[in-house]
């Protein structure tokens, strides 16, 4: 949540859960949560907190990655997040 500057209800949405389970810390259950976590300490290692909150809101190639999460498309928020070590954090002028 704080790394990608979710708010409670978007992260609800990724992890399917309601504000209680998620307040309690009962997210054992959620096989989504280490991979998320894997692929967020691997992003947070080479881009950083303050571009990865910018990135996950960004329009890029493939859409917003935050627009995956919240689809619950992890294999695409894995994809971005994959484009995004290689390309780095790229901001393109509007017209």
């Amino acid at each position: 949540m704080d790394v990608l500057g979710l708010s409670e209800g978007e992260l609800c949405r990724v992890l399917d859960v309601d504000a209680l389970t998620l307040l309690s810390g009962k997210l054992e259950h959620r096989s989504e949560l280490p991979i998320l976590l894997d692929l967020l300490t691997e992003a947070r290692e080479r881009a950083g907190v303050k571009v990865l909150r910018r990135w996950v809101r960004a329009t890029g190639p493939a859409g917003r990655p935050i627009d995956a999460l919240l689809r619950r498309d992890f294999g695409a928020f894995e994809d971005a997040s994959t484009e995004l070590a290689k390309r780095g954090f790229v901001l393109r002028g509007g017209g």
